[in-house]
């Protein structure tokens, strides 16, 4: 977080007077509740006039990304204050206004790693939802196992030619940019000789080829470096020292903090409870269905003690991203999305699943088989479970190997 004050308790009570004035003036109806939400790709229209007035507005506020300094395109608030945001937000069930691979991953580890030229550059753009960015990590034969990705970068004067392939690359048709794990001295050991770069998607050495998964959608692709460019000036941290970068990264992304915002809308649990009431009825106050109604307890209490873990990691930090927890939130967090989706179409009985060419079902039944099909993959994308859980044994737990 940008300031290091502490604010006094009258500080922060004004604070959020003026962020319940400010939201209920500003937020249009249309950005309350489920709907969409910029990622910031310049290759994505904003159709919905109230999502597309919500980011202006809180692009000129800063508060795209609250907690970042102001002179990157921030709002420069303190924890206290982000936090208070967020609060507010929820009250109102407020959508946030931007949500990017660029605010939630690279964004944050530029802010750490970047030098001054690549935040003024990059950040600016991000924060303006002018960029979106995805992520070439994996490769057929590298996802657990990063550290042997064999994609190569070679220098040739004031840049590197890069060559090889990912797969898996979340966004990659709709991205302006991406950043990139290469081996850049393939003598060195598996943990060596990588490095952190960022380059262009939309050059003559990118070839993008979408997979088409069982849901029918295509959010993944395979993406090919044939002299792809990247400028040395876009190298980040130290040559051959990639690997201690990317992995920062990771913990951003497996963090989970952006969903702090991203639930503020109210479109989980809350929806999942009214549905179970619209399809099971009621038996006196009580969900009428006795096994489901359990089944929802649980969910939502273990979806409020994720909610409360991440909020209390966001207070004991000290505005950055906590370690080897992160892994933590990754495992739960999937879980959650699993098991959302799972008690979703058992709550709408034989209405639960919809293949896209039946007209007898709504489109939101629809969308909803489309993200059951989808999330099944929450716990392999991101680095899988199982491996998450040997980080939180060894890094968090200290247990020994074997």
């Amino acid at each position: 977080m940008s300031s290091t004050l502490k604010a006094s308790a009258q500080e922060l009570a004004e604070f959020r007077r003026d962020t319940h004035a400010w939201l209920a003036e500003n937020c249009p109806p249309g950005a309350r509740g489920p709907g969409p939400i910029s990622n910031g790709s310049t290759k994505i229209v904003i159709d919905d006039s109230d999502t597309r007035l919500w980011l202006e507005r809180m692009v000129e506020k800063g508060w795209t990304v609250p907690a970042w300094p102001t002179e990157y395109g921030g709002g420069g608030l303190s924890k206290d204050q982000y936090l208070i945001l967020l609060e507010e937000m929820r009250d109102i069930r407020a959508r946030p206004a931007l949500s990017s691979f660029g605010t939630s991953m690279i964004g944050p580890t530029l802010l750490e790693f970047g030098t001054e030229e690549q935040k003024q550059r990059h950040l600016t753009r991000i924060a303006r939802a002018q960029a979106e960015w995805c992520q070439g990590y994996s490769e057929p034969g590298s996802g657990s196992d990063l550290a042997s990705l064999r994609t190569k970068a070679e220098a040739h004067g004031d840049h590197y030619l890069i060559n090889g392939q990912k797969i898996w690359t979340s966004g990659a048709h709709n991205a302006d940019w991406m950043f990139i794990l290469v081996r850049t001295d393939p003598n060195a050991s598996k943990h060596e000789g990588i490095s952190f770069m960022l380059l262009p998607m939309d050059q003559p050495g990118v070839t993008i080829k979408p997979i088409r998964l069982l849901s029918g959608e295509s959010p993944f692709n395979e993406t090919f470096f044939d002299n792809a460019v990247a400028q040395k000036e876009d190298l980040v941290g130290e040559l051959n020292k990639g690997w201690t970068v990317g992995k920062r990264l990771l913990q951003h992304e497996r963090s989970g903090m952006e969903s702090l915002v991203a639930g503020s809308a109210g479109g989980g649990e809350q929806g999942l409870v009214a549905e179970a009431k619209k399809q099971l009825g009621l038996q006196g106050r009580k969900i009428a269905d006795a096994e489901l109604r359990s089944k929802i307890l649980r969910y939502e209490m273990d979806n409020k003690v994720f909610r409360l873990a991440q909020r209390r990691a966001v207070e004991e930090s000290d505005g950055g991203t906590p370690g080897p927890v992160t892994s933590i939130f990754k495992v739960y967090g999937s879980e959650l999305q699993q098991d959302f989706y799972d008690l979703i179409t058992q709550v709408r009985g034989v209405r639960g699943f919809a293949a896209p060419q039946e007209d007898w079902v709504s489109e939101r039944e629809r969308e909803t088989t489309s993200r059951w099909l989808y999330y099944r993959a929450a716990s392999i994308y991101s680095g899988s479970n199982e491996v998450q859980r040997n980080i939180i044994a060894k890094r968090v737990l200290g247990l020994p190997d074997g």
